[in-house]
């Protein structure tokens, strides 16, 4: 993918406007959401993307092979669950 380097400015209200040219390049649409990352003068911002239905399938067979290994029980899950939604009542 090719660098591609444009300016923009902050409006009074906080917002800032992403170039077209770098909006297409991305392939950026309304709603497309980011991390911002604040350090000395730069600023820094990551695409927030949702894994594909294939990374999610291989992630939930890694998660699966890995309970069976531990030896763990729905049940075990079910109480782990439990006990980490109480805390964050």
């Amino acid at each position: 993918m090719s660098e591609t380097v444009a300016t923009t400015k902050m409006s009074s209200r906080g917002q800032v406007v992403i170039p077209e040219k770098i909006r297409d390049q991305l392939g950026l649409k309304t709603g497309s959401q980011f991390v911002v990352i604040g350090q000395g003068d730069v600023l820094m911002l990551k695409l927030i993307s949702p894994p594909s239905i294939d990374n999610y399938n291989e992630l939930k067979r890694r998660l699966r092979r890995q309970v069976r290994e531990a030896g763990l029980s729905r049940s075990d899950i079910d109480s782990a669950v439990k006990k980490v939604r109480g805390r964050n009542k």
